[in-house]
């Protein structure tokens, strides 16, 4: 997690097509949070079925979030005012640049995951409502003409991982957690490991994923080992007396190596 972020969803957060209430309760009891999708995942023709479903069948709003439609869209307005009959008050806009208009009364997730909306990243990150930044792979790829965010052996391309990288970046200046991509392939929970590893080592507060398959893979990456929790309070504790700078266990530690030790701590605090 970024320094200064405090941000109660995650480390798993669950995505939700919103025309499948008989999911709805399945997928939050899997997860940490289940962000109840409006756009991508529901056809055009069930839309509105979707949004009546989110009133009809309730959860915990403090553990929702519901992606709308982009702003461009008529089911942006649409998507906001069946909002208003729910306890939602979280949202996730997709497709989200500079020209994101006010949402009164909503926090908002921005996810960037059009070229516009990656150089607008930190823009976005500075309004008061964004409480959070995630990035899209796909949707970039899509937004530039491309045909695929990966190279054949499975990483990302460089295009993708500068748009990974800016996300973070703009988030962290901006004091406001960052959410890393979802993982497509199913069935690769290695590279899904790897990939969250890697997002909470380089300071990402969450993963979106698309499968409960994923929720386990992810909650493990982001959780401390008993070696690691154990390391961060010996080392905390030696700061106690080490000075502004000192050796502890071979190695030269400052400010910065301590706040890695809180962050390990933090991480491993029970939600």
């Amino acid at each position: 997690m970024s320094s200064g972020v405090s941000f109660d969803l995650g480390p798993a957060l669950l995505f939700c097509p919103a025309d499948r209430p008989d999911r709805f309760a399945k997928a939050l009891d899997r997860a940490d949070g289940v962000i109840l999708d409006l756009e991508d995942a529901v056809a055009p023709a069930n839309k509105p079925a979707a949004r009546a479903a989110l009133a009809e069948h309730p959860l915990d709003p403090a553990r929702v979030v519901v992606r709308v439609n982009p702003p461009s869209t008529p089911d942006f307005a649409a998507d906001l005012a069946a909002l208003a009959a729910t306890p939602y008050r979280r949202i996730m806009v997709a497709k989200a640049d500079a020209a994101l208009p006010a949402v009164p009364g909503f926090e908002v997730i921005a996810l960037c995951e059009t070229a516009a909306g990656v150089l607008d990243a930190r823009d976005l990150a500075a309004r008061p409502e964004v409480i959070a930044l995630m990035w899209g792979a796909e949707d970039l790829v899509a937004s530039l003409g491309g045909t695929s965010s990966r190279v054949r052996a499975g990483g990302y391309r460089d295009v993708a991982r500068h748009a990974r990288t800016s996300v973070l970046l703009a988030a962290g200046a901006a004091g406001v957690a960052a959410i890393d991509a979802v993982h497509l392939a199913i069935d690769d929970l290695d590279g899904l490991r790897e990939e969250a590893e890697d997002a909470v080592a380089s300071g990402f507060a969450a993963t979106a994923c698309i499968h409960p398959s994923h929720v386990a893979v992810i909650r493990d990456a982001y959780r401390p080992t008993p070696d690691e929790v154990a390391a961060a309070r010996r080392l905390l504790s030696a700061a106690t007396t080490g000075g502004a700078v000192f050796q502890h266990e071979g190695r030269m530690v400052d400010g910065p190596v301590l706040r890695h030790a809180e962050s390990v701590l933090r991480r491993a605090a029970p939600r």
